[in-house]
């Protein structure tokens, strides 16, 4: 079914609007994904933010020409699902996932910070961890010298209170 003009520009306008608060946009191929595998992937993807869109690529490039995803032009060719996010790894890491278990969706670029990234970009980003593991780890990095310097100081003092115990003996 054909979009009429203004149909095509509320498609433009909502995707505009994705673009300009996303950090990531990822391209994939969904060819021969049946029904039921689509549904679970959009399904991962609204529970970590991602927003999943299959458009028409000529409203993909007129809804993200003066973005920073502009970049990702040449690559908007044949059928694409398009991932974009707020979070900088959520999209990619979605899609790299998805694509692990279903040999149907490839991957096909994306786009971070204004640069265009290959597959083995994508792949990349979905490999870093999450913000909540990154700062986690932060803490416990913060933490690890604190706890070391009061392991040593409780074995002084018990070392301490052993030499007291056998001088009083």
């Amino acid at each position: 079914m054909s979009l009429n003009r203004s149909e095509k520009q509320a498609v433009i306008d909502e995707v505009t609007a994705l673009a300009a608060k996303a950090q990531t946009l990822v391209m994939a191929e969904y060819r021969g994904i049946a029904v039921a595998d689509m549904t679970k992937l959009r399904a991962s993807a609204r529970s970590q933010g991602v927003d999943l869109s299959v458009l028409k690529n000529t409203l993909a490039r007129r809804a993200v020409t003066g973005s920073s995803f502009e970049v990702a032009s040449g690559q908007m060719t044949g059928p694409l699902i398009y991932g974009f996010s707020v979070d900088a790894v959520a999209a990619a890491k979605v899609v790299a996932d998805f694509a692990k278990t279903n040999d149907k969706l490839v991957i096909r670029g994306g786009v971070y910070g204004g640069k265009a990234l290959d597959v083995n970009g994508v792949k990349t980003l979905a490999n870093i961890p999450t913000k909540e593991v990154l700062l986690a780890q932060l803490c416990g990095l913060l933490q690890s010298p604190i706890s070391r310097t009061a392991g040593v100081l409780a074995a002084l003092a018990k070392k301490k209170e052993e030499g007291a115990a056998a001088a009083a003996a």
